[in-house]
């Protein structure tokens, strides 16, 4: 069995409080992409990229991603997708405000007990604001720790209840601290979800001043990238404005990650990571 040092402890805290789960839930998040590329979990992942080109061929295949935003072609300009895990929470209305202010679309993924159960005012203004509402499992259980049944739960509990308060259904999962195998891919599929990673994070599960947030952001982004943020911490969402005033200076346009793969889609059971 593949260990990440510090993993099992963390694993541990999060079961003692709720307060302690959202802190280190979040910190082995990290280490996570370096769990699937250090030979100890196996997998394949595609780039945004990739997907684009695979529907290069077709032009009646939405190249031009319509949407509140306005008209985007990733293949022509410089796209970079905002993501938030483990919300919403008290902190998401100002976030909202912010990204409705600067006209920037982000991608959601919601977690079940203690968020989407408690806030789903929330869910429901995200939906009708414009942004992409994605999975991030009903308990953040890590999915490769656990039984196939329990996975299927933890997918189907967390979507089920997106789709009652919005009326659609999630297409996209992130796995909890970006763990996931071969595995839970074949399972994801089953029920029709694809997997979203990241590339940049700014470690804002430890807490630092939102200006070290902003700094980390900013200086990480490349074209396609995929930020990784939670706005369950309380340094975050004042970096926001920041981070995508300075993103937009240097040329980037903000899209949600399937306008981001457009014209391509994502395909249930694939992970995709820039």
């Amino acid at each position: 069995m593949c260990i990440v040092r510090g993993m099992s402890v963390a694993h541990e805290k999060m079961t003692k409080t709720r307060k302690g789960f959202r802190a280190v839930a979040a910190l082995a998040a990290a280490g996570a992409l370096s769990l699937g590329l250090s030979g100890c979990t196996k997998y394949d992942t595609t780039k945004p990229s990739a997907a684009r080109k695979a529907s290069a061929g077709d032009a009646r295949s939405g190249a031009r991603t319509v949407a509140r935003f306005g008209t985007v072609d990733c293949r022509r300009v410089k796209c970079v997708a905002l993501t938030f895990d483990a919300g919403p929470s008290e902190n998401s209305p100002r976030l909202l405000d912010i990204l409705k202010e600067k006209q920037v679309p982000a991608t959601f993924f919601l977690l079940g007990r203690g968020h989407i159960a408690k806030h789903p005012d929330l869910v429901r203004r995200m939906a009708r604001e414009g942004h992409e509402l994605a999975s991030h499992t009903w308990d953040h259980r890590i999915l490769t720790d656990i039984s196939d049944a329990d996975i299927r739960d933890e997918f189907k509990r967390t979507d089920d209840a997106v789709e009652k308060l919005t009326g659609k259904r999630p297409t996209l999962m992130r796995p909890p601290q970006g763990r996931t195998n071969d595995h839970v891919s074949e399972l994801a599929k089953k029920e029709g979800l694809a997997q979203i990673l990241w590339d940049v994070t700014t470690k804002d599960y430890t807490l630092p001043p939102s200006s070290t947030i902003v700094d980390r952001a900013v200086s990480q982004t490349h074209r396609d990238s995929i930020i990784l943020l939670h706005d369950i911490y309380k340094n975050t969402v004042p970096a926001v404005p920041d981070i995508i005033d300075q993103l937009k200076a240097k040329g980037y346009v903000f899209v949600t990650v399937p306008q981001l793969l457009a014209p391509g889609k994502a395909e249930p059971g694939k992970i995709y990571k820039p």
